[in-house]
């Protein structure tokens, strides 16, 4: 039974895989994504694609990955560590968004599925993903928008679902050494297996699917803005902020690398250009400065709703 769970949320994976593709691609209108695929000797593989430098995305890919192995990673047990020892399959698709224009953010989100067996003692299973927004001069009406989609996917799961996974979100992606948040948050999760696995593999596909609504409206809004090199300079300040807690915070790159996994879609993630200054203080009331009121855990709906005198769904 529990790899008929995988076979079920690996094609799904990979038809996932397919349509952020074709939806970004379209978005983006000049370039296409390039293939690759791998193999792990450990066992596994996956099949990477990456669009760069085209008319809206700099950098973009989309990897899906399976990998097993006979023992579980200490980045995988270090939560669980009942689970070490054991033999682990994992799958998924994580993809990371690079425009070149400052003004659309990064964005960044997967969704994932672990089997750890053992012999004698039955299979533990669990989901988990997520997806955030990491704009650099951020548009409060677009933080709304993406945040009302995460809760809209959530809403048939629990009233709870949104507020829990946007909390887990802002304390996850939180440069701890930055006093920071990575951006504007969105949804984590992880260990999810409360319930049925077709109640758990319903919400990580209803997180999946949301993710074009929440993220392509923005990149309309604003692929065609104009930009000067001044903030040019600023986007790739900021990009340093991304490179810095995906190598030392973000269990995923760990687990990637300590799995043995391939180090080129690991590092995929990473923007293809990034700046670092000494002591970088923005000028006070300039654009760039704003941007630290939105680095914040913030409940963006509820302030939406106070300012416009109506209730956010």
């Amino acid at each position: 039974m529990a790899h008929e769970h995988l076979d079920t949320v690996k094609t799904y994976l990979l038809d996932l895989q397919e349509r952020l593709c074709e939806g970004l691609a379209r978005a983006d209108g000049q370039a296409s994504f390039k293939q690759d695929e791998w193999d792990r000797e450990e066992g596994g593989g996956g099949r990477s694609r990456v669009i760069e430098q085209g008319g809206v995305f700099e950098k973009g890919g989309v990897n899906f990955s399976h990998v097993y192995g006979a023992k579980l990673p200490p980045s995988a047990t270090a939560a669980r560590p009942e689970l070490a020892g054991r033999s682990f399959h994992a799958v998924g698709v994580s993809w990371v968004l690079h425009p070149e224009n400052p003004h659309v953010p990064t964005s960044h989100g997967n969704v994932r599925f672990f089997i750890a067996e053992k012999d004698g003692e039955p299979p533990v299973w669990w989901f988990g993903g997520g997806y955030d927004l990491t704009p650099f001069y951020p548009v409060f009406d677009d933080v709304v928008h993406w945040h009302q989609v995460a809760k809209t996917a959530c809403a048939p799961f629990g009233d709870d679902v949104y507020s829990r996974y946007k909390a887990w979100c802002d304390e996850y992606f939180y440069l701890k050494h930055r006093d920071e948040t990575r951006g504007v948050g969105g949804l984590f999760f992880d260990d999810l297996n409360d319930g049925s696995f077709d109640e758990c593999f319903a919400f990580q596909r209803a997180v999946g699917d949301s993710f074009l609504d929440a993220y392509l409206p923005i990149v309309e809004r604003h692929k065609a803005d104009a930009w000067d090199e001044r903030e040019r300079e600023f986007q790739l300040y900021r990009r340093g902020r991304y490179v810095e807690f995906n190598l030392v915070w973000d269990r995923g790159t760990l687990f990637g690398l300590q799995s043995g996994g391939r180090t080129e879609s690991i590092l995929m993630s990473m923007p293809p250009l990034a700046r670092w200054e000494y002591a970088f203080t923005p000028e006070a009331g300039s654009p760039e400065a704003r941007l630290h009121d939105y680095l914040v855990p913030r409940d963006w709906l509820d302030e939406a709703s106070r300012t416009r005198g109506e209730e956010v769904l």
